[in-house]
């Protein structure tokens, strides 16, 4: 059975609390597998959280602040550990190479497993995957940040009292599939058009470490889950601007302007205690659906409409 959730590993921003960790996210994608900034500590969260190596086809690295990758070490290892059989890619800024490679290769371990690399440079990019493609933007932030966007292509529902009122049924339904058009007994032909409509492939953005940028806007466009830091409180927004951060007001802005069904707010400073205030701050620009992450939430993509 597919399975579509995201599995959250660690909320914090720079520094971790007693009730947050640094980040990390495992996207459960049918059968991918894609974890995002894994923090200092994701190993162990995953043990809590229940995600095994074995779980992970690929990793997204934003950009390299220490709360966005210093779990890289202790991942890459636990899949060689665990010897998984499958390829991990992972994707990353190219001007980041170095602290890549370095966290790669921090400590001495028997590398049993095939990690494959694909460094991102550029404004944008696009990488054509079997299930979705897997798109990049540049943000603003003080080093090279990049987010994430899956996008799922369209594909077509049939609609079953279209295909009563024409007789078609059985091995017939395939061959209009496959062909795209079927001759009936009484000489009219029926197109894939006239008996389906398009069904609307998923998509899923996140954002971390930026300013509001147009980088922002096109990664969460028609989003059905859109993942977004908000490190800061609105009232806190000139300090959230000089340090390369948005608001949960601004997210939750950004997901009203993108047309985004589900706000997954995250990332918070250390600074604010209480959750509820990013949810107030939010709700005043986004009325949709909102969640505010917690250290091991699983939250699932919105079922299709």
């Amino acid at each position: 059975m597919s399975v579509r959730e995201l599995v959250v590993l660690g909320t914090a921003s720079q520094a971790p609390t007693r009730h947050r960790n640094h980040n990390g996210y495992l996207l459960r994608w049918d059968g991918e597998g894609l974890l995002f900034d894994p923090g200092e500590g994701t190993q162990r969260q995953m043990l809590y959280a229940g995600v095994a190596a074995t779980d992970i086809t690929r990793i997204c690295v934003t950009h390299f602040h220490g709360d966005h990758c210093l779990g890289l070490p202790g991942v890459i290892q636990r899949i060689s550990l665990d010897r998984v059989a499958h390829e991990v890619t992972a994707y990353f800024p190219a001007s980041g190479r170095h602290f890549f490679d370095r966290l790669h290769h921090a400590s001495a371990f028997h590398e049993a497993a095939v990690l494959r690399e694909h460094p991102l440079g550029g404004d944008a990019a696009a990488i054509p995957l079997p299930a979705f493609t897997l798109e990049a933007r540049r943000l603003s932030h003080p080093v090279e940040s990049y987010g994430y966007r899956i996008v799922e292509p369209d594909g077509r529902r049939m609609i079953p009292e279209r295909l009563r009122e024409l007789g078609i049924a059985g091995p017939d339904v395939g061959l209009l599939q496959r062909d795209g058009a079927l001759a009936l007994p009484d000489g009219r032909t029926v197109t894939l058009d006239d008996v389906s409509e398009t069904r609307r492939g998923q998509r899923f953005a996140f954002i971390m470490d930026t300013r509001v940028c147009d980088a922002v806007g096109e990664l969460a466009e028609g989003a059905d889950m859109l993942v977004c830091e908000s490190t800061f409180l609105d009232a806190d927004a000139d300090l959230a601007r000089a340090h390369g951060h948005m608001t949960a007001g601004e997210a939750a802005a950004t997901a009203r302007e993108a047309g985004a069904r589900l706000l997954v707010l995250t990332h918070f400073s250390q600074r604010y205690t209480d959750p509820t205030a990013f949810l107030a701050d939010a709700r005043k620009h986004f009325d949709g659906d909102i969640t505010v992450a917690a250290d091991l939430d699983r939250i699932p993509v919105p079922k299709r409409r």
